[in-house]
């Protein structure tokens, strides 16, 4: 099996290769910072001229996501758009693309510091989302009640001489990995994720396999 369970507060989370959350009896497919149009933002801003294909890669596999797992409800948990103008500057091919995938289903897009107003697309726009025994929010929040879905650190695991994209969960909290194409990471090592995990905690690596490991402590 590609995928792992991650059991938290009484409900029972797929991780996905792809760095998305399947909460299979609610009907449930969680994403976090897609940071669509960062490219054009980096460009914009005077930075490096990358390859301005994030957007449509990313697309692409949230819409493979979207066919895998047939959610009643999308909960983008975040930094969505790499900024409001990226938003505003997405071309139609890919605005078509997001309504296309919001169709026959309920779409929330949790605020992120990137992100922090409302953008130009449908759906549910919240500052946080209570869904039963989950709280999902952009940033995780330390002394948070049981059950926090969040996103924001971009946690990379490094094993073996390679950093993979991870989710990072104990049994009060999940910190998802960034969905987005261009994104990079933050180390699973970093004092503030080290902070957010008092007792033992997994680290559920992305790729090919989701692969749990136990989240190794600093030094």
């Amino acid at each position: 099996m590609n995928a792992c369970v991650i059991p938290l507060n009484g409900a029972e989370l797929t991780a996905l290769p792809s760095g998305a959350a399947h909460w299979q009896a609610e009907r449930v497919l969680i994403v976090s910072d897609l940071h669509f149009g960062k490219s054009e933002r980096i460009a914009r801003r005077g930075g490096a001229l990358l390859p301005p294909y994030d957007t449509e890669e990313t697309l692409a596999r949230l819409a493979a996501d979207v066919q895998a797992t047939q959610p009643a409800q999308v909960i983008c948990l975040g930094d969505s758009f790499d900024d409001l103008n990226a938003a505003r500057g997405l071309d139609q091919a890919a605005r078509d693309r997001i309504t296309a995938l919001q169709a026959g289903r309920r779409w929330v897009w949790i605020e992120g510091n990137h992100d922090p107003g409302p953008v130009e697309f449908g759906g549910d726009h919240l500052g946080e989302l209570r869904l039963g025994p989950l709280t999902f929010r952009h940033i995780a929040e330390p002394g948070s009640e049981p059950g926090e879905i969040s996103g924001h650190y971009h946690p990379k695991a490094r094993l073996k001489g390679a950093r993979r994209p991870c989710f990072l969960a104990d049994a009060t909290r999940l910190i998802l990995p960034a969905y987005g194409a261009y994104t990079g990471g933050l180390d699973w090592q970093a004092p503030v994720l080290q902070s957010l995990f008092d007792g033992p905690a997994l680290a559920y690596l992305t790729g090919t396999r989701v692969l749990p490991v136990p989240l190794p402590r600093a030094a």
